[in-house]
């Protein structure tokens, strides 16, 4: 146990008790809140609510009650410690002293570092004065959060208000909608940033190249990025890295030509996107040089999520071997990312000697960690093995990762998980599948039962592809849109091959054109072929 002690000139000397190995002191000045603030950190890792009650004791003492930043601190540890009631209240004590604008916004401000974006949405409705600030932080806090349909929410909002938004409303809105992949969202706000006369600046520029290609619409991103200035490095590296998720290797290297003809040096980041686009295209001579071109020219030192790049290009490319020994010889000390790249190109290339010394070196292992290595065992019939895993999984409590799919259509977001059955229209959606697939089967198509690693017959292997998060997001924007346009989907996970083969034949099948936006890259379905030529 450890006893932290805080004392000064004018407080009795007092502790509070978390968790740890050895005893520490800790003497702090009155002023130093931001002492209290580590404290009440201590306080919550270790869930101890009387930690949190006496540290709350003290700084009220101090006369740090209404101190904004540790009112928050303080209302996420009490969560933590499961104390609900001394949390509301604390909350309604601030509100009642008419903290005035300034307090509650840097409430607003902290509530959301902390990660308590429910508490700062209750504080902000209880505001009778808001101003531009608070409207912003609420934005970007709730985007910081992951909370993007609440923040798009709160801006569609704010029309109803006032004031008027500005840039930095603006940048946030977009990095919703990029993160939701929402172009139907994204083109609504490009169009209000247009209709109020905003002018661009490289952040606004860059969110804009940034969200329709996150969005899918690579052409309207290009289109962006050639009509603005482009002076500074953050709008290059946005084009970089947009044609880099939609496996436009050579026009990803020709943007990074022209960026020396318009005297713009490239920084880290655009590096990274360079190593990003040779990774999906496979273009391992390129990428190798333009990792040595980085630090020989542009005196870059390459950081870990460089090296981490350049591990990827190499699993992907097949050359396992050669990309342990490049983690084995960095520099620098290989994070959980590094590993999960030599994991799962080991599956893909069913090298179970290297999958068990990645899975070795995961301090923490997640669902998919353990998905994997027991498909590496399945995959190379190592059928005891695979079993083992997946009791192991089960002993901790440990779930597989859903597969989700989500298709934007009019404005809103459906989304499905595999198998779903929970959509008002389920019925007509699987009618519409099955067609499909007998249709698919029809023509050619044959389910990919390798990718069902359990030791079942075939029939049963089929039945376990069938329903697919990504089938049934297809199936749905087939029904709801219109003969020949767009179907845009967004996958949670890595598309599986077989998925992936369907998908071509259904492009073909009813000539669509489908982009499917997976957690790696972007495919576009035409004509039965795929962007990706099948490598990713």
């Amino acid at each position: 146990m450890q006893r932290i002690s805080i004392s000064g000139p004018r407080i009795r000397r007092f502790s509070v008790t978390s968790v740890s190995s050895s005893p520490v002191s800790i003497h702090v000045n009155v002023a130093d809140h931001r002492m209290l603030n580590q404290i009440l950190g201590s306080c919550k890792i270790s869930s101890n609510p009387k930690c949190v009650l006496q540290t709350h004791a003290q700084i009220v003492k101090l006369g740090y009650g209404r101190y904004p930043s540790l009112v928050a601190s303080m209302v996420s540890a009490y969560r933590q410690c499961n104390l609900s009631y001394s949390e509301r209240r604390l909350l309604l004590r601030f509100l009642l002293r008419a903290p005035g604008l300034v307090n509650t916004n840097l409430l607003i401000e902290n509530l959301m570092k902390v990660g308590e974006y429910g508490m700062a949405r209750k504080v902000f409705r209880k505001m009778t004065d808001r101003d531009l600030l608070s409207w912003n932080l609420m934005i970007s806090g709730n985007v910081k959060n992951c909370q993007y349909e609440d923040a798009l929410r709160i801006f569609r909002k704010m029309f109803s208000s006032d004031l008027k938004p500005d840039k930095f409303t603006f940048a946030s809105a977009l990095a919703s909608c990029a993160r939701l992949g929402d172009l139907h969202h994204a083109k609504w706000v490009h169009r209000i940033m247009i209709d109020a006369g905003i002018e661009l600046n490289p952040i606004l520029s860059s969110a804009l190249v940034d969200v329709y290609a996150k969005c899918g619409d690579i052409e309207a991103s290009k289109e962006i990025f050639n009509s603005v200035q482009r002076n500074d490095v953050s709008i290059w590296n946005s084009m970089i890295n947009g044609l880099a998720t939609h496996g436009l290797a050579s026009d990803a290297v020709t943007v990074f030509s022209e960026m020396a003809v318009e005297n713009v040096s490239p920084d880290s980041i655009t590096f990274l996107g360079l190593y990003t686009a040779c990774s999906h295209c496979g273009l391992l001579k390129e990428g190798k040089e333009d990792f040595d071109l980085m630090s020989r020219r542009y005196l870059i030192q390459p950081k870990l999520e460089h090296y981490g790049a350049m591990v990827d290009l190499l699993c992907r490319a097949g050359m396992l071997q050669d990309a342990y020994d490049m983690i084995a010889s960095m520099p620098v000390e290989p994070d959980i990312v590094i590993w999960r790249s030599l994991l799962s190109s080991s599956r893909t290339y069913k090298n179970s000697e290297l999958g068990e010394i990645a899975v070795n070196n995961i301090s923490r292992l997640r669902s998919g960690d353990y998905v994997l290595l027991s498909n590496i065992y399945s995959s190379t019939k190592r059928w005891e093995s695979a079993e083992k895993v997946r009791e192991l999984m089960k002993n901790k409590g440990v779930r597989k990762t859903k597969g989700k799919s989500w298709v934007e259509l009019g404005g809103a977001i459906h989304r499905f998980k595999a198998g779903d059955s929970s959509h008002p229209e389920m019925k007509a959606i699987y009618r519409v599948l099955e067609g499909l697939i007998q249709k698919t089967k029809l023509e050619g198509f044959v389910p990919d039962t390798d990718l069902v690693l359990m030791d079942v017959s075939e029939e049963e292997k089929e039945e376990n592809l069938r329903y697919h998060s990504e089938k049934i997001a297809l199936a749905y924007g087939i029904l709801k849109s219109s003969p020949g346009s767009n179907v845009r989907i967004h996958k949670n996970l890595r598309i599986c091959c077989d998925c992936h083969s369907w998908i071509k034949s259904v492009s073909k099948l009813l000539n669509r054109v489908v982009i499917v936006r997976d957690l790696i890259r972007f495919h576009r379905f035409e004509d039965g072929s795929c962007s990706c030529r099948d490598y990713w």
